[in-house]
């Protein structure tokens, strides 16, 4: 029974050793830690359009509003398909609502609703060519992004500059503290871009009043592709003297 115990408690000891240990290696590991950031930007020319084209009815029969705005949409669509071309101008329909109006009473006197057309692509005199000729809806919003492809290659240019900002920083601290050099421990990659905001709806659709059949006017702006790193590199002594 001594022997039993005795093994336990050996055991026990063990155990405890083996735990303050394995709490301790993390601790040794992260001496000499430093944490940095790093960032690239490119500035780029907006190549992707999308004009949003609307219109609302209002009537006391909610069937015949509904057929107003599908008309309304249909003849849009038709018109919008025959100058549309897969990634220079794609046509796909938007909202479509309906809705009860109500009195002063709290009963319904009325129906009302809207639909939306978008237009969208790399084509931008095709596409405010069409959104121009088109009369049963009218301009909603006109906006402008990246396109899949200019935004891959920029994000690479971007991610290449972050990234050799990255290792010169690095580079540069770990000299400073007198270390020789460093190892990567962990990375982390953040991409965003900005550019200017879509424009008000207000402003759009008074322009389209006054240009009739006219090509919408539109004027891409710039995007800034920004990457951002942060991570953590181990800083490693100077090589020993022979």
């Amino acid at each position: 029974m001594l022997t039993a115990t005795k093994s336990i408690a050996a055991c026990a000891l063990a155990l405890c050793a083996t735990g303050v240990f394995s709490q301790n290696v993390p601790n040794e590991a992260l001496k000499n830690v430093a944490q940095l950031s790093a960032s690239g930007s490119v500035e780029v020319q907006q190549d992707l359009l999308s004009i949003s084209l609307t219109t609302s009815r209002d009537g006391p029969d909610a069937a015949a509003v509904q057929t107003q705005l599908r008309q309304a949409l249909d003849a849009a669509l038709t018109q919008a398909r025959q100058a549309a071309s897969p990634g220079q101008m794609d046509v796909r329909t938007g909202n479509f609502s309906l809705y009860p109006r109500y009195g002063k009473d709290g009963k319904i006197n009325g129906w009302q609703g809207s639909t939306e057309l978008v237009l969208e692509g790399k084509d931008f005199p095709r596409i405010t060519g069409t959104a121009g000729k088109i009369q049963t809806l009218s301009l909603g919003s006109v906006s402008f992004a990246l396109s899949r492809e200019q935004r891959a290659r920029v994000e690479g240019e971007a991610q290449a500059q972050a990234i050799e900002q990255f290792k010169a920083k690095a580079g540069e601290v770990s000299r400073a503290f007198g270390f020789g050099g460093y190892a990567l421990r962990e990375v982390s990659i953040n991409t965003n871009d900005q550019g200017p905001m879509p424009r008000p709806r207000a402003m759009a659709m008074s322009a389209k009043s006054e240009m009739a059949d006219a090509p919408v006017p539109v004027e891409a702006g710039k995007s800034t592709v920004l990457v951002n790193i942060s991570g953590s590199v181990q800083m490693l002594p100077l090589p020993a003297r022979p």
